[in-house]
């Protein structure tokens, strides 16, 4: 939100700060500050204002241009008139502008001098407001209005402004009363110890018996409170006076029409956002109302809009509507959001409905984000606003409306009023010390509570008779009962009340102090776990990515999953970033996969990714989480029936690779990932997780995403934790892969602990190194045949590796050999001969009895 320190002097005497105080006050209350920027510094060199005495139009060139003599008074030096070209064509003789002389520095850097151009000489500028950073109107130069008091020569800041400071700060979602100079204003006073007066708790007209217009609210949930007023007979030529128009360019929003802007700026000022309807344009009574499924709106930015039955919106019952029951009406208005075409304020309008009304938060937050219509109104509302406001801002707009553009003022004020007064807060006096560390007294903790605009009463602790209340029991120690002010929905529970204490007597007052960290506590066995499978991947070349957990509905058959793959059963979020992406993953594929796709995209072709993260199962007949506050901790019981809600969240790791794995280059030609490396990354993560190898098996399987004949499941002591190999050609082509794309993915959580792991026995004997080549059929992994080696040789062999397969017309058809390096060695002596080859020939044996192995040429 941006606004100017001349238009928070009106609420609070601020006095004259530097810039960096000013930002050090409102950060000290938890406000961050985007930028305080002092206009007069914007605009370097000689700004005055000028009198235009000639114009000259010059013809022959592509664009119109107008050569001009400005009186600028002495400020030239000379008193003579100033040559100025202009191509602007809103002004003329006798009018006073703007004018910025030689030497001069406009925002952006931009220096004026003095040239030749279009055959005749320039000296300066004529500007507009967009040139002096004073809005977007580019349209034409900046024309002073006839009651501006200024003669020519004088210094154009204070005239236009410019010898103001604007305020840029972003407002946290908690605390909407900040949008408005009302609520800034106030936060000021806190900060600088200021007197304030609230101008949102000013005496308002009251409702009348007789309404402003018919009204029928139909949902006093989503709308608790709707006020009204009509003024009759205004000028439907006057103008928005130029301090309004300025206030609002200040802000970021552009001037329409006096009644709109009216509204415009009651909503900057107050932080009560209103509409402003065309009253001749309604045909009969309002009702406000859910929408009806299948009816659509033109918002006042063209743009027609299919309504949600969630949606909230405003009615003409005079307006026949064939989808809706009849006196339902058809929607005029997407309710505290955006008004609709049809009944807009026209230029010709004379007769104003002044709407101002309190409207669900959440509700407005779901429309704006369904409708990615995130108006000014709409992100006040979400965040709250004060509903006791309406009929003081419908004062403020029906008086300003009547002052500058005239009209009636109608005596009937409708409030439809359905509002809950707030309830107490329970507040043990001591709990801001106890939390905080600081010793705050119970008369101060008593007067920061009432600075804020809480109303608060001192007594014995008690538990809360009201169930509504919220109450905590301090162990008989003094309480406060504190009723939160209306313009505050954010102070609901203790805790808020306790941050509101610290926060107004002063972050800076908070010590520093570490706690003491607890002894022997390192890191978790998971955590260990994970660090080690990350490093392990990240030596063997992968980059480790960090993909978002959310999904699309549509990857399940992406993925080719078969219909009754528990993976296709996925957690829905009830407020998620994107609707395109609604799901929380049960695989971490298919976000790594996006993620590929990207890179792909950007010109990088060979690929080798990891990610390590939690997927999302959920839980069979889960129901609603308990409602839990933060007034107390929360019991076991509580603690077991939320988490019986939450889904399983196992750790997962995953890898991808496409292109080449071995790059190529002078020394040969390079190697495409296949497989075997997909699978080869798995044994990896399952070594680094401290699973020993006898404990591993890898054979080959069909589980989607993998193609069915180059898929391996991993087992663990039987139990298949993971599946790696080629993905399907089917999901490579849906998802615009390259070709032959190879993945792993494996289930960390499902792991066994790994065992306590011993001195390694390093034995100063020679190996003894022989090779076996074994035939087996083509359907046997070489996995399979690994492990039996390995059973048969006993305790002999150290290592044992693949180093090559062949096949070929002499093997037969469907045979395959398979050559390994055994090493041999033992801890205490030389291996003779003899002993090396008992080993050698009873691993054959085993290999032979389990996978049907012989040796080759034998």
């Amino acid at each position: 939100m941006r606004v100017s320190l001349s238009w928070l002097r009106e609420y609070v005497d601020v006095p004259d700060l530097p810039v960096d105080e000013l930002e050090r006050a409102l950060v000290d209350l938890g406000i961050e500050v985007e930028s305080i920027v002092d206009l007069s510094g914007t605009v370097t060199g000689q700004l005055v204002v000028g009198e235009v005495l000639e114009v000259e139009e010059l013809t022959g060139f592509k664009k119109p241009i107008r050569f001009c003599l400005v009186n600028v008074g002495t400020a030239n030096g000379t008193g003579e008139p100033q040559e100025i070209v202009c191509g602007a064509r809103n002004f003329a003789p006798g009018d006073r502008v703007v004018v910025i002389l030689p030497g001069g520095v406009l925002p952006g850097d931009f220096a004026v001098g003095a040239r030749r151009t279009y055959g005749r000489n320039s000296n300066g500028m004529i500007c507009s407001a967009r040139e002096l950073g004073l809005g977007d109107d580019h349209d034409g130069i900046l024309v002073l209005p006839e009651h501006v008091v200024a003669e020519p020569g004088d210094d154009a800041r204070p005239v236009i402004g410019l010898n103001d400071i604007i305020v840029e700060v972003e407002i946290t979602p908690d605390r909407g009363y900040q949008m408005s100079l009302r609520g800034l204003a106030r936060e000021l006073a806190h900060a600088l110890d200021l007197d304030y007066s609230d101008r949102g708790r000013m005496p308002a007209t009251p409702g009348t018996a007789e309404p402003a217009y018919p009204v029928e609210v139909r949902d006093p949930v989503g709308c608790d409170r709707f006020a009204a007023r009509m003024v009759r007979g205004v000028d439907p030529a006057a103008q928005t006076p130029d301090w309004m128009r300025q206030r609002l360019t200040i802000a970021g929003i552009r001037s329409i029409s006096l009644p709109v802007d009216i509204t415009n700026y009651v909503m900057l000022e107050l932080g009560q956002p209103m509409h402003a309807f065309d009253a001749d344009r309604i045909a009969g009574p309002l009702v406000v109302r859910r929408a009806v499924p299948g009816e659509k709106l033109t918002t006042l930015d063209g743009v027609t809009r299919a309504l949600a039955p969630e949606d909230m919106v405003i009615c003409d019952a005079g307006l026949p509507n064939p989808l809706a029951a009849e006196g339902d009406g058809m929607p005029i208005s997407l309710a505290a959001v955006m008004g609709g075409e049809t009944s807009e304020v026209l230029p010709g309008t004379v007769n104003v409905l002044f709407e101002a009304a309190h409207w669900d938060p959440a509700m407005v937050g779901r429309t704006a984000r369904r409708h990615k219509l995130f108006s000014e109104a709409a992100k006040r509302w979400e965040r709250g606003v004060d509903p006791a406001l309406p009929l003081v801002a419908l004062d403020r707009a029906v008086g300003l409306l009547t002052s500058y553009a005239g009209g009636t003022a109608s005596d009937e004020v409708l409030d439809i009023n359905h509002v809950r007064p707030r309830t107490p807060v329970t507040l043990p006096a001591d709990l801001p010390t106890r939390r905080v560390g600081v010793d705050y007294p119970p008369a101060r903790v008593a007067a920061l509570l009432e600075q804020v605009g809480c109303t608060v009463s001192r007594g014995v602790d008690r538990l809360a008779e009201d169930p509504g209340e919220v109450a905590v029991a301090a162990g008989g120690g003094e309480t406060l009962s504190v009723t939160p002010p209306t313009w505050r929905p954010d102070l609901t529970d203790p805790a808020d009340l306790v941050e509101e204490v610290v926060r107004l007597d002063g972050y800076d007052k908070v010590p520093s102090v570490l706690p003491t960290a607890p002894p022997g506590r390192g890191l978790t066995g998971q955590q260990r776990r994970h660090r080690a499978v990350s490093r392990s991947l990240a030596e063997r070349g992968y980059v480790e990515v960090l993909a978002h957990p959310f999904v699309a509905t549509e990857l399940a058959d992406q993925l080719g999953l078969p219909a009754d793959d528990p993976r296709r059963r996925a957690v829905r979020l009830a407020n998620p970033l994107s609707e395109e992406e609604p799901l929380l993953r049960t695989t971490l594929l298919g976000p790594l996969l996006g993620i590929v796709r990207r890179n792909l995209g950007r010109g990088l072709r060979d690929l080798s990714l990891y990610e390590i993260g939690t997927v999302f199962h959920p839980r069979p007949d889960a129901g609603s989480p308990p409602a839990m506050g933060v007034d107390r901790r929360p019991t076991d019981a509580e603690f077991a029936a939320a988490d019986a809600v939450v889904p399983r969240q196992p750790r997962h790791v995953a890898v991808v690779l496409t292109g080449d794995i071995e790059p190529t280059g002078w020394w040969g030609g390079g190697r495409a990932a296949g497989w075997a490396d997909a699978v080869e990354a798995g044994r990896a993560v399952l070594a680094a997780a401290g699973v020993p190898d006898r404990q591993v098996e890898v054979r080959s399987a069909e589980y989607a995403p993998w193609h069915p004949g180059r898929c391996a499941e991993l087992l663990v002591d039987g139990t298949v934790v993971g599946h790696a190999g080629e993905l399907h050609p089917q999901v490579v082509a849906t998802l615009e892969l390259p070709r032959r794309t190879c993945a792993m993915e494996l289930d960390l959580d499902a792991l066994p602990s790994a065992p306590p792991v011993g001195a390694p026995t390093v034995s100063t004997f020679p190996p003894a190194l022989i090779d076996v080549a074994l035939v087996v059929a083509e359907s046997v992994p070489a996995a399979q045949v690994r492990q039996a080696l390995v059973e048969g040789a006993g305790e002999l062999l150290e290592s044992v590796s693949l180093f090559d397969v062949y096949a070929s017309e002499q093997l037969g058809a469907g045979r395959k050999s398979l050559a390994y390096k055994l090493t041999f060695r033992a801890p205490d002596r030389t291996l003779t001969v003899e002993e090396a080859v008992a080993a050698r020939d009873a691993a054959v044996a085993r290999a032979a009895e389990r996978c049907g192995a012989s040796l080759r040429g034998a």
